[in-house]
């Protein structure tokens, strides 16, 4: 996307850089250990306290590390850029991940500024038109989380 329209991603060699590796950080880290936190804290037929405690706890050093990126900036790039709009959804359900953005104050005023934002607004308004059903369903979890590399029925 940031490519085509040549937005959101810096122009010169030193933004387009850093854009790339806080979206790479997302892709490898936010995102992945937050959908690990989920799984654990709300989907597991067990609570496993020790992978709880593992993704709660991990989860909270990403929410660090963004935390003092944006310390001295407005944008986790500087700019607003693509970087930001992986990062945020994975900022969002912040209380099912057992976090409290009380304790991260730069994270919180980013995240406070990414929720005004009005393409965030008008994204997360049609949110509640395609996800018509919240609840993931035991048919719905078979297909998440117990597919294996067979074809399955």
């Amino acid at each position: 996307m940031a490519e085509k329209s040549g937005r959101f991603i810096g122009h010169d060699l030193r933004t387009r850089v850093e854009t790339l590796q806080w979206l790479f950080w997302q892709m490898g880290g936010l995102g992945p250990m937050a959908g690990q936190n989920h799984h654990f804290v709300q989907y597991a037929p067990e609570q496993i306290p020790y992978a709880i405690d593992r993704y709660v706890k991990e989860t909270n050093r990403l929410y660090g590390v963004l935390d003092r990126r944006l310390a001295e900036r407005e944008f986790m790039a500087g700019m607003y850029s693509i970087a930001d709009m992986a990062s945020y959804p994975w900022i969002v359900p912040w209380e099912r991940q057992r976090q409290s953005l009380d304790d991260f104050p730069n994270l919180k005023r980013w995240f406070t500024a990414m929720a005004a934002r009005p393409a965030v607004q008008r994204a997360y308004a049609r949110a509640d038109e395609v996800n018509t059903q919240r609840v993931v369903t035991e048919e719905a979890k078979k297909i998440l989380f117990g597919q294996t590399s067979q074809l399955q029925p």
